[in-house]
């Protein structure tokens, strides 16, 4: 029977930077994971086909409604689905070949199959995959450790009325591979997937129609921010639909209720993105002495340990944003602390983006948010419109948000709507990290011209200092 430092269950984003993070640190580590490729639902089906999908679909966007006004003269614009989607296919193999060589050059062994514990020492793997024999499966192995870091990630919510059939009634994981793109899609929930995925099948020809409960899109964020978002989508083509309870699906006829008003969707494909769950499923964790929260998520203390003192868990398991950098901060904080370092993860700061066209992303507090809870704020604003880098690359909508204390000028979070907000959201996250001020962030030099002095202004306007804003 083998024996390891630590075994990590799951090789996600969180789970295999822990590994990999482990066995850095002199540990001897095992990797499990059911899938053959290691990567997870976000390498695999999630993350990162989807965003070879949206670049490919902005391609597709800028040659049909922009290339004219940058004076670049196209034909008709046809898209060739197959091709696009192979090379999403080829984006995903390269990232998920890359892993298994690091684990490899690591010397992290990797197992394939599905874990179960036997205690909280002992866990079986069904279904190994023998590396000698293509398409077989070796009998179940045992195998043992010193501790263990529990990394299973979360699968998509489904409704109960209205079941995955994985060709009309679809979750994320099967919108990254249509066949062809869809006459109408309705996507039934206005978060980051629903809308990203809905932006990618819209720019390809889809009548895409998005449908949420609550009375707006992407809630967490600020309502300035979002109705001009909503908008920015509206002009785009996407339906929006908010406050509308969807009731069910049947005869290529999505139903919906909006208090006493009745709604209705023909649609030949339904994206449900209502969330994801967290997957704790078949692990027997009773067995292990491992407790569960009443939203089935494993129950952990400050620094993500278990209620079985050798078991961590971590990522989407855990409560806490489903996101996968903030796994990958979970992992590597876990595998220091294992092996009796000081880890550090900073949950207050794990920055959230919706990678659609303009991007939002966000960090610490909103304006809103910081109203609710009472506090005294400052805010500053400063819009693309306004920046020369942006005016020169077309990319003018949106603007950058800062909210600040009012008393100590410290930043307390920010938003940003517009063109690699997800890119330029790191630099905010980076100042809040040291307790940073707007005025730090408004006198940090920034190269001209950039997208970023949009960073620099909004932290200058603040204090009403902005240079190139009245």
């Amino acid at each position: 029977m083998d024996s390891y430092d630590l075994i990590v269950i799951g090789a996600g984003p969180g789970g295999y930077v822990c590994a990999f993070r482990a066995a850095q640190l002199g540990l001897k580590v095992a990797l499990v994971e059911k899938r053959a490729t290691l990567g997870g639902t976000c390498l695999n089906v999630g993350c990162i086909p989807s965003k070879a999908l949206l670049h490919s679909s902005e391609h597709v966007a800028f040659a049909k409604s922009h290339a004219a006004t940058h004076g670049i003269k196209l034909g008709s614009v046809e898209i060739d689905l197959p091709v696009m989607l192979k090379r999403k296919d080829e984006v995903v193999a390269k990232n998920v070949g890359g892993l298994a060589m690091l684990a490899k050059a690591r010397k992290v062994a990797v197992l394939t199959g599905t874990a179960s514990f036997v205690s909280a020492t002992e866990i079986v793997v069904a279904g190994v995959a023998d590396p000698g024999k293509t398409g077989s499966t070796s009998p179940a192995t045992t195998i043992t450790a010193k501790n263990f870091v529990i990394a299973t990630g979360s699968a998509p919510v489904e409704l109960p009325f209205m079941k995955f059939d994985g060709t009309t009634v679809v979750s994320s994981d099967h919108a990254i591979a249509f066949p062809e793109v869809p006459k109408k899609l309705v996507v039934v929930g206005g978060g980051a997937i629903g809308l990203e995925l809905g932006s990618v099948w819209s720019r390809l020809g889809a009548e895409v129609t998005v449908v949420e409960f609550l009375p707006k899109i992407i809630a967490t964020y600020d309502d300035d921010i979002v109705r001009n978002f909503t908008r920015l989508l509206q002009k785009q083509g996407l339906r929006i639909e908010v406050g509308a309870k969807v009731t069910g699906f049947a005869n290529g006829v999505l139903t919906a209720e909006r208090g006493t008003e009745k709604l209705s969707f023909p649609a030949d494909k339904v994206l449900v993105a209502v969330g994801r769950r967290p997957y704790t499923d078949s692990l027997g964790l009773d067995r292990a002495g491992v407790q569960l929260d009443d939203k089935k998520r494993v129950k952990v203390d400050d620094h993500l340990r278990t209620t079985a003192k050798n078991i961590w868990a971590i990522g989407d398991v855990v409560a806490g944003p489903m996101l996968a950098h903030k796994a990958e901060e979970d992992g590597a904080a876990v595998a220091e602390w294992i092996a009796g370092k000081a880890g550090h993860v900073n949950w207050d700061l794990v920055p959230a983006i919706v990678y659609t066209h303009p991007e939002v992303a966000s960090v610490g507090l909103g304006e809103d948010a910081a109203k609710a809870k009472g506090l005294a704020v400052n805010i500053g604003k400063f819009n693309f419109a306004a920046n020369g880098r942006a005016i020169a690359a077309d990319l003018t909508d949106g603007y950058v948000k800062i909210v600040a204390d009012a008393k100590t000028d410290k930043i307390l979070g920010a938003q940003i709507l517009g063109a690699n907000a997800g890119e330029l959201i790191s630099e905010v996250v980076t100042h809040m990290e040291y307790g940073g001020s707007a005025e730090d962030l408004g006198r940090t030099i920034h190269a001209h011209p950039t997208m970023s002095e949009a960073i620099k202004e909004a932290g200058l306007a603040v204090s009403k200092s902005a240079i190139h804003a009245l």
